[in-house]
């Protein structure tokens, strides 16, 4: 039986530079989540090169490939996916515990820290089911960055929150990427939080297109 093909991202070339903020906009379907799982380093294209300093990171073995996730990437995904049984705090320092080298900063102290830069420092004992979506939003942020990532890649971040709140998320992005130089490489459908990107593109069936 013969299986169609589908084709993801298509003859794609793209150039981000250090501390950009990048906004991806495109229909569901349109390949901008699996444009952002190539950079990530989660999906490994069949063809093409993701070059990260002069580093093609296709080639790196799994090893090193995790170290390059954990070291350089901060993932931020539609949903906080916060762990139930886990504090505020402690969810911030998950990726501390699951990193295959030590990271950057990884203390409690550095936790805590990223908690009242998000102004949650008061709910760090608190429980996902205790918080807000806003707030478990900015807990998925504080764990993002936990391990001083160059790039946060935002894969629709609010798509689930209230405008007032998507608003208050997308000001914290713009805070991150103006005071600490994070880059950050958000999607979204929306052409309105997409407006606020220092750089707007569009996807449309893998490719980029006019926006």
């Amino acid at each position: 039986m013969d299986h169609a093909s589908f084709v993801g991202v298509d003859n794609i070339s793209l150039s981000i530079n250090k501390g950009e903020f990048l906004s991806i906009v495109g229909h569901s379907g349109s390949g901008k989540t699996t444009l952002v799982s190539i950079i990530g380093g989660i999906l490994k294209p069949t063809s093409g090169k993701v070059l990260l300093d002069g580093v093609n990171i296709c080639t790196l073995d799994d090893n090193r490939l995790s170290e390059y996730r954990a070291q350089r990437i901060g993932f931020m995904f539609q949903f906080a996916s916060l762990l139930p049984i886990l504090t505020a705090r402690e969810n911030v320092l998950l990726p501390g515990i699951f990193t295959p080298v030590a990271p950057k900063d990884g203390s409690d102290k550095h936790a805590l820290d990223l908690l009242e830069m998000v102004g949650l420092g008061d709910k760090k004992d608190a429980y996902p089911a205790q918080l807000s979506g806003g707030q478990q939003r900015r807990v998925a942020i504080a764990r993002a960055l936990l391990n001083s990532p160059d790039i946060i890649l935002a894969d629709e971040p609010t798509g689930d929150l209230d405008e007032e709140t998507e608003v208050e998320i997308m000001h914290l992005f713009e805070e991150i990427n103006q005071k600490q130089g994070v880059t950050i490489i958000l999607i979204t459908h929306n052409l309105e939080l997409a407006g606020k990107a220092q750089k707007r593109l569009r996807m449309s069936r893998g490719s980029f297109v006019d926006i």
